[in-house]
């Protein structure tokens, strides 16, 4: 199944999730190097919505200060500030969708080469035509990490394996937010350095 068949197909906890989950490995490293987890929170409520619009406000309001200083945190931010407060498959959908197109984008901006970031070319990938034909290794990998994430989301449904599959999620997530984070740190290192010419 494509990206786009999985999201139209997952429930109100996998969108939940899945969104979470796009936006968490898109949060740069801390400028003061601490690793606050502002989304902790969050992903507990993820499972059954329980104080989900509450939890989404307390997110909202700590990535204020982050926010601030960079592009893409703020960014993020933008997406936690329009997430639905009704935790209900419809709105949930929409959100998920944004956030997944989110961090393609984001991704596509420090792959290499960095090939047509434009909206129409992201949900071609999506939509799983011609595979990730001309993406770079970030596109391919973030593409299979949502997919993968949405798959074990729908596998793991139900009481018994709901707190087992978000663990799985938030691993996933983690592994992926590691590999971002340190090609940011290699751009902005790069950038850093005199008579280097921009990457951009």
């Amino acid at each position: 199944m494509s990206l786009l068949e999985l999201i139209a197909g997952a429930d109100e906890r996998g969108l939940a999730a899945s969104g979470v989950a796009c936006l968490d490995r898109c949060l740069p490293s801390p400028a003061d190097g601490s690793e606050p987890e502002p989304l902790r929170s969050l992903w507990a409520g993820c499972e059954s919505g329980a104080e989900w619009a509450a939890r989404l406000d307390a997110v909202h309001a700590a990535l204020e200060g982050p926010a601030a200083g960079d592009a893409t945190a703020a960014r993020v931010r933008v997406l936690f500030g329009e997430a639905p407060r009704d935790f209900a498959v419809g709105p949930l959908r929409a959100w998920a969708d944004a956030c997944s197109l989110l961090a393609l984008e984001i991704h596509r901006e420090f792959d290499f080469p960095a090939g047509d970031g434009t909206v129409a070319s992201l949900r071609h990938l999506a939509d799983g035509a011609g595979g990730a034909t001309g993406s770079g290794p970030l596109v391919t990998g973030e593409l299979r990490r949502q997919a993968e994430i949405l798959e074990s989301l729908a596998e793991t449904a139900g009481p018994a394996g709901g707190g087992t599959g978000l663990r799985r999620i938030l691993d996933l997530s983690t592994e992926g937010r590691r590999v971002l984070r340190a090609v940011m740190s290699r751009r902005a290192r790069g950038r850093g350095r005199p008579g280097d010419a921009s990457p951009e």
